[in-house]
């Protein structure tokens, strides 16, 4: 989501509701799996500084809960987990992690998916596939330990080419992730649109959507004649669902990401897509929806 170092609050009552949510599409089971939630260090006016009126409007009938007092901006961080066919596990994003990871800076950690993990009986070693949408410290707070061991030893971590390429060798991602990842053998890059490496079965497909950061990917899911897409930061807040031209201010290159967006969003109308978000306090959002 971000990567310059504030506060954010904590709120692990988790006032949003249950820690997992679930969907079914035909052989597979995907798990919304809530990481945290808590209050975004910046006032949402001046995250979304170009968003009108008339699109806070309708992000407040969608997303009401993302709207704090004091201009304040709700959020959930959460992770998506899939599962199929028949035993094989996904895992896109793994969240802020835990005290001393590189989000604590801002984000409220410690982050809850090992237990969320657990509740749903998985064991980190069940874990084929880690697919990290990009190397922002919210998204990848549970890949490996403080000491530089992977959680998920079994794993393959799944990330776009351009995005480790557009690490300067000082980054914190690059440190944190994507050396100690290369140490062990586990970091699989990949470029462009393609099936999900070591998921033969199919259903499973990577989309480059780069803008929010520069190797930005979505995970698409498709079976039984239904498709679910996990965003990743393609949209953050209800008002990017509401007027996909709406610019946040992390955004790596906003003309890319609001190209990636307007696109995805209509593709997904299109063709009936359920969407899987991170930020959004609404684990799953169908589409088209007229507020």
């Amino acid at each position: 989501m971000r990567s310059d170092p504030t506060t954010a609050h904590s709120d692990t009552s988790a006032a949003q509701g249950s820690w997992a949510a679930e969907r079914h599409l035909g052989r597979y089971r995907v798990l919304a799996l809530l990481d945290a939630h808590g209050t975004f260090p910046d006032q949402t006016s001046a995250a979304f500084p170009d968003a009108t009126p008339e699109a806070w409007d309708r992000a407040r009938r969608l997303d009401p809960a993302a709207f704090g007092p004091d201009d304040g901006w709700e959020l959930d961080f959460r992770c998506h987990l899939i599962q199929g066919p028949g035993d094989r596990i996904t895992l896109v994003d793994t969240g802020i992690g835990p005290a001393g990871s590189p989000a604590s800076d801002w984000a409220p950690v410690p982050g809850r998916l090992p237990h969320a993990l657990a509740a749903a009986g998985i064991r980190p070693s069940d874990v084929d596939t880690v697919v990290l949408t990009h190397l922002h410290d919210d998204h990848y707070g549970w890949s490996v330990t403080t000491d530089g061991i992977p959680v998920f030893p079994e794993a393959r971590y799944v990330v776009q080419r351009a995005e480790t390429a557009a690490l300067d060798a000082e980054h914190t991602a690059r440190r944190h992730v994507v050396e100690p990842l290369r140490r062990t053998g586990q970091l699989h890059e990949v470029d462009g649109r393609s099936p999900l490496p070591y998921a033969p079965a199919g259903g499973l497909t990577l989309l480059a959507t780069p803008g929010h950061t520069p190797g930005h990917q979505s995970l698409l899911v498709e079976d039984a004649g239904q498709r679910l897409l996990v965003t990743g930061d393609v949209l953050v807040h209800a008002v990017q669902l509401a007027d996909p031209s709406v610019r946040y201010v992390y955004e790596a290159d906003p003309a890319l990401a609001r190209r990636t967006r307007e696109d995805l969003l209509a593709d997904a109308a299109r063709s009936g897509t359920l969407l899987a978000t991170p930020h959004l306090n609404r684990p799953f959002v169908p589409l088209p929806e007229h507020p």
